[in-house]
């Protein structure tokens, strides 16, 4: 069995890795990719079921809520099979769950049964959740502490890398245009064999990591003058502010990216954009504006700190939100665009600053925070139904909110007031 390393063992503090944890820095990056390809084409789903089963924009981001509800129940129960098995094991298991997930599409498109729907897509998230509690404090503690955030940063680039590519695989296989003489069954049926697909690359992948080589990393021991170990191992997660401050702007962030990318479509051809696959096309620049901020974050993260560099960002989505709020056509389709650009790195930086100082309390703070991905089942849902009553450019309102909360908590909530190491 391999020795496990802390990441403060050796290295210097500006590399990106500790020595000898480059590869396993790779695999778990090509995971990134998987989680971000499947939880965008679940988005594609939102159109195709609003034709299916005649939904309103409320009832059709049910799909959205299904998918991110398994994350506030299966978070917590991911850190704790992190503590039973480790960071490898649960990522293997993670992807196995993720399998059963896409074959429940089966059942639920020859039946053209929505609960069923719900519930394939639920099971998807509860894999997805175990592979994102594991894979981020993973990429985080494979390097020093102060290089955290570029890591996950690259390591989240290839994220939007699947979420690019997913709305053109959804446009391609499974989003039918509204008016074709299509019946619900075969619009059901479209989504069959795109997740029979991914079902036999995630298992095929879930062997692979199985078989790879991912040496145990544990987080830094406590040094807390005063405390010691037993101390912070017994304090509740819940006494560090800039921790639960992050789990909030986790919230908002994930609420925000989702909320604006399901709501797109349908927002893009009122603003006069005739066909779905077009409509499509731009959700894919939405998400390839993510990876191009991304790659480009990663690398102004070693010039700018990361909190200055998230309050920026988050000013700059809300400027872009009130934009296309206030204009119409080309002006309002692409200020929503761009916002996949400022989302870009909001993740990683919340993250990374929301974990720092934590020690041996990492994997309790990665599983608070990953429950606040919740937030991708309430506040779409939330903006879906506000878009029903006033229309989604007045609904938009609520996005611009999240993004302020994101921009006050790189500036001023993510200081550490306590440390655990």
């Amino acid at each position: 069995m391999a020795a496990e390393i802390r990441p403060s063992d050796s290295g210097s503090s500006g590399a990106l890795t500790s020595p000898g944890h480059l590869m396993p820095f790779v695999i778990v990056t090509a995971l990134f990719f998987i989680f971000g390809f499947i939880t965008t084409l679940n988005m594609a789903l939102v159109p195709d079921l609003r034709s299916i089963f005649d939904l309103s924009y409320g009832w059709a981001m049910l799909a959205e809520s299904a998918f991110f509800l398994a994350y506030f129940i299966f978070s917590s129960p991911s850190s704790k099979m992190i503590e039973w098995i480790g960071y490898k094991w649960t990522m293997v298991v993670s992807l196995f769950v993720q399998v059963v997930g896409c074959l429940l599409f089966i059942p639920a498109a020859r039946l053209v049964n929505f609960p069923l729907f719900l519930t394939a897509v639920f099971v998807v998230g509860a894999g997805v959740t175990a592979l994102q509690t594991s894979a981020n404090p993973y990429v985080v503690i494979l390097g020093p502490e102060n290089s955290a955030p570029v890591r996950l940063t690259l390591a989240q680039a290839f994220n939007s890398i699947g979420a690019a590519i997913a709305p053109l695989v959804g446009g391609a296989f499974i989003l039918t245009e509204s008016g074709t003489s299509a019946s619900k069954a075969a619009i059901a049926n479209g989504v069959r064999g795109p997740y029979i697909a991914i079902a036999a690359g995630l298992l095929i992948l879930g062997f692979a990591v199985a078989f790879s080589h991912l040496p145990p990393i544990t987080e830094p021991e406590s040094t807390e003058t005063g405390g010691g170990n037993r101390a912070a191992v017994e304090r509740s997660i819940w006494s560090y502010r800039h921790t639960v401050l992050g789990a909030v702007g986790i919230f908002f962030y994930v609420g925000v990216e989702v909320g604006l990318a399901s709501i797109a479509v349908n927002y893009f051809k009122q603003q006069g954009m005739s066909s779905l696959k077009t409509a499509s096309f731009l959700v894919s620049l939405y998400w390839l504006g993510a990876m191009i901020g991304r790659l480009l974050g990663s690398w102004m993260l070693t010039k700018i700190r990361a909190n200055k560099l998230l309050g920026v960002f988050g000013v700059a989505g809300t400027i872009l939100l009130a934009i296309s709020m206030f204009s119409s056509g080309g002006v309002a389709i692409w200020s929503l665009v761009l916002c996949g650009f400022f989302n870009s790195i909001m993740f990683p930086n919340v993250f990374a600053l929301g974990v720092a100082g934590l020690g041996t309390m990492t994997g309790k703070g990665s599983g608070l925070i990953m429950t606040a991905i919740v937030g991708g089942a309430l506040i779409p849902y939330l903006l879906g139904k506000t878009a029903d009553q006033v229309g989604i450019q007045h609904a938009f309102v609520i996005p611009m909110f999240c993004y302020l909360y994101i921009a006050w908590y790189g500036v001023w909530g993510s200081k550490p007031v306590r440390t655990a190491a």
